[in-house]
């Protein structure tokens, strides 16, 4: 997984500008799924009856260098396409996961215009994992460079990732420019427990970390900047902030691997304490990021 030994650079000053937090919608879940239950998959996907919110946001950070996109949200036509899902077994498992709230106007275009930013500026998009409701909106960004870990990108090349949730379809898009990308050893006691990192700007302002579990090549995202507190987007690792630290693992994933990355990520809390912890579906956390952004 890990290349040769290379140096971190603390985090550059005027690098990061801003961290905004854009809705792509949102969706109705099952409780089984966020939480975590003793019942297999199996039984809980079929006999569950309740259903929780669920917001699907993706982040827009403004770099001195250009946009840096975390994510980019899930494509409208998951809602009004029938057969956005090709795989039979993903159509009939879907609707008894998911209840999306969702509409062309909340395309990530449409999106990012709204809110100020332009599609066409994105230089670069991180994914932590490629499930689609995070790659929905690759298409409206040709330009922009994307970027995967391996381990993750790997999963392309096995027999059936539909299975996974992993679309070819929505991916392997022929104006994709994707890039995977693997992990360097650092000698930085920060990131030493993760095994790895990779600095996607070169200035130390956004590290990628490996924390497999809800993935096999699922990673986190470090944001540093002198203006902001510290933020770890997490993606789809944990469904709350408070899970992660009380090593509660959702019904979905790898149990095993899910808490080797939790106790991975309190060490690094320990290491900075005023690290803000981000689920993309967590709504707490998402208005504690918003509300520490307001007070920047």
């Amino acid at each position: 997984m890990a290349e040769k030994s290379a140096t971190t650079h603390p985090p550059s000053e005027l690098s990061i500008r801003s961290v905004s937090v854009l809705s792509s919608g949102s969706a109705e879940a099952r409780p089984e799924h966020q939480r975590g239950t003793r019942l297999p998959q199996w039984w809980w996907l079929l006999t569950s009856r309740s259903w929780i919110d669920v917001p699907i946001n993706f982040f827009v950070i403004e770099h001195r260098d250009g946009l840096v996109l975390f994510d980019t949200g899930l494509d409208p036509a998951i809602a009004s396409d029938p057969n956005y899902i090709t795989s039979p077994i993903g159509q009939f498992l879907l609707k008894r996961i998911f209840r999306f709230h969702i509409g062309e106007q909340d395309r990530l275009d449409r999106k990012m215009r709204d809110a100020g930013f332009l599609p066409e500026d994105v230089k670069k998009a991180v994914f932590l994992h490629l499930h689609f409701d995070h790659v929905g909106g690759i298409a409206h960004i040709p330009q922009a460079e994307l970027i995967v870990s391996r381990r993750e990108w790997d999963v392309l090349s096995e027999p059936h990732p539909e299975r996974e949730w992993i679309l070819r379809e929505h991916i392997q898009l022929p104006t994709a420019k994707w890039h995977s990308v693997e992990f360097s050893l650092t000698g930085d006691p920060l990131f030493a427990p993760f095994g790895g990192y990779h600095d996607i700007m070169g200035d130390g302002s956004l590290i990628l970390l490996p924390t497999p579990g809800h993935t096999a090549g699922s990673s986190s995202m470090l944001v540093r900047s002198q203006q902001l507190p510290p933020l770890l987007l997490i993606g789809d690792l944990a469904y709350s902030a408070e899970m992660l630290m009380e090593d509660k693992v959702p019904g979905t994933g790898d149990a095993r691997l899910l808490r080797q990355s939790y106790a991975k990520v309190r060490q690094l809390v320990q290491e900075l304490p005023e690290l803000i912890i981000v689920p993309s579906h967590d709504s707490a956390a998402l208005e504690k990021l918003k509300g520490a952004l307001a007070n920047v």
